[in-house]
């Protein structure tokens, strides 16, 4: 996908709307937990600095109910920011309201300004024309960087695209990057090409694995999702998470898989507990063996050294994800195995964003990973082959 870049746009001097994706976790003290998200759009901002241009960045953050939440408030993504930028970077106290679209018209070259979270306005999720003209009006060129929410049809993704023209609206240094790599991953994949996909359900990631299978050489399962699969299969999987409507698609994506030379591998154990709590009691069983009214958690040991030997030989690694239930330590240990050998590989390595990047970050291993998309929802939908609705009116 060829996409009009931010250098191919007359921005000197000029006012420009740049979309970012802030959405970053924080404590209960309003602290930012990982930055990640933010430092990923610096090189944008420095860009269009260095041009002369007026900034005003929009961002969601979190899920306030289409009205002020001072919960939710920008105000710490603001001081972030500032630390970042070595700047001032000016606070408006709404979205489109008074105090933005005050800030807005006096804003002159070489400042910054980060209007209150678009999620505060309910026209934002319902693409509400009205709201993207408003936002559209603050600036003279549009750009957007937010491949996170780029799966979203909002008014600051899709709606306000409609209110520049071809010449004054463009993707950011991030956007482009997050698509040319996914672009390049799969139509010219170094091989061995492996996918190791988990999380909690097949539905989830239907598509993005149907999609997969004629791209790849090997295909790795684990999470809550294996558990449908293996159900479909003929196992007693006790009281595992498991999407019964979905048991013939389990056994004609592995039909599939076959017919296509494609290995398709599931866990051969797993760490089963008797309820889904971090103090219930568990046990190391085989998928054969799961007790009845048990529940499986996570990978065990025999499928962490089997996965680990399956992706020895591979050239490329996409993770998207975890293994089981890593937010609980006990049930950690196979997802957080698995990124310590998929980090060591000296393959080129993918993360799929979300909860894999998360898990990855918790352990220490971001830096030893290739590339970690800054979204989990949109990289499951291009793995799913669909052309993101914020991205495709900046299609050349």
């Amino acid at each position: 996908m060829e996409l009009f870049n931010i250098k191919e746009c007359d921005i000197k001097g000029k006012k420009v709307f740049i979309r970012c994706d802030f959405n970053v976790p924080m404590d209960e003290y309003g602290n930012i937990t990982d930055d990640r998200r933010i430092r990923s759009a610096l090189s944008t901002i420095s860009y269009c600095l260095d041009q002369g241009c007026a900034i005003i960045l929009a961002s969601h953050f979190g899920r306030p109910k289409g009205e002020p939440d001072d919960k939710y408030t920008l105000a710490p993504i603001a001081r972030r920011l500032h630390q970042l930028l070595k700047i001032e970077v000016q606070m408006a106290e709404d979205v489109v309201g008074e105090s933005a679209q005050k800030l807005a018209s006096e804003l002159k070259g070489g400042e910054v300004l980060l209007l209150e979270n678009l999620r505060f306005e309910k026209g934002e999720t319902k693409n509400d024309p009205e709201l993207s003209a408003a936002l559209a009006s603050m600036a003279e060129v549009y750009v957007n960087d937010a491949f996170g929410v780029s799966h979203r049809a909002h008014a600051s993704v899709e709606g306000i695209t409609q209110y520049f023209d071809d010449t004054h609206k463009a993707a950011g240094f991030l956007l482009q990057k997050e698509i040319q790599f996914f672009g390049t991953l799969l139509d010219r994949p170094v091989r061995p090409f492996a996918a190791i996909v988990g999380g909690s359900k097949v539905s989830g990631k239907l598509e993005a694995l149907i999609n997969l299978l004629p791209k790849v050489d090997k295909v790795l399962i684990g999470g809550g999702m294996a558990f449908t699969f293996l159900k479909a299969l003929g196992h007693d999987v006790g009281n595992s998470l498991v999407e019964d409507d979905l048991l013939d698609e389990a056994i004609n994506i592995m039909d599939e898989a076959k017919r296509l030379g494609v290995k398709f591998y599931l866990p051969v154990d797993v760490v089963a507990a008797e309820k889904f709590a971090p103090d219930a009691m568990s046990r190391l069983c085989s998928v054969q063996e799961i007790p009845h009214g048990w529940m499986g958690l996570d990978i065990g040991p025999a499928t962490v050294r089997l996965y680990r030997q399956v992706l020895a030989d591979v050239q490329t690694i996409l993770w998207n994800g975890p293994m089981g239930v890593y937010e609980m330590d006990r049930f950690a240990r196979g997802s957080n195995k698995i990124a310590h050998f998929v980090a060591d590989s000296y393959a080129t390595t993918v993360v799929g964003g979300g909860d894999t990047a998360d898990l990855v970050q918790r352990v220490g291993l971001d830096e030893e990973i290739t590339f970690i998309s800054t979204g989990g929802g949109a990289s499951l939908e291009l793995l799913e082959g669909k052309i993101l609705p914020g991205v495709k009116p900046l299609l050349k």
